[in-house]
């Protein structure tokens, strides 16, 4: 008797210490400074001004590119966007979606960034991409909404 108390108790205490270890959600901005794949692009919002927006009520669905992604982009491109704070905040803005999008609900076709401008997201099976980048990490909830972890930086389209 004394024995199966024992280890119903032990069982309850590993099953409250497991539960302890789960990571708590947390806003978008810091979803960004807790994953060490995505330093790069956290430096890059809080360079940029959008960290207290990535903050905020949401819903976002940030399409991150991972810090392989960064190390992709030629140096020149990176060089200038660090010299040029409204680019920087468009490439950053066109990586975010207004709405809470999970990986399953992803319907084929154009969705609006925050930027202003269309991106493509596509979706096969377990795959899905948004215009020419891999989601590689998909739905890492946050409390404002959720991010995705891509594998290129995606440039909006040049205004005319």
């Amino acid at each position: 008797m004394m024995n199966r108390r024992f280890l119903c108790l032990a069982a309850a205490l590993a099953l409250v210490a497991g539960c302890a270890t789960q990571p708590v959600p947390v806003s978008v901005a810091d979803t960004l400074a807790q994953t060490p794949s995505l330093s790069t692009l956290h430096g890059l919002v809080i360079k940029s001004g959008l960290n207290d927006t990535l903050k905020g009520p949401g819903p976002f669905t940030v399409f991150a590119p991972n810090n392989d992604a960064f190390k992709a982009v030629p140096a020149r491109t990176m060089d200038e966007l660090a010299k040029d704070p409204a680019r920087l905040k468009a490439v950053l803005t066109y990586h975010v979606v207004p709405a809470q999008v999970m990986a399953v609900e992803v319907k084929n076709g154009p969705v609006k960034s925050v930027q202003g401008t269309n991106l493509t997201l596509s979706r096969a099976g377990a795959y899905v991409t948004v215009e020419e980048a891999m989601v590689v990490t998909a739905d890492i909830k946050a409390t404002n909404g959720v991010v995705h972890v891509v594998d290129r930086v995606l440039l909006p389209p040049a205004q005319k």
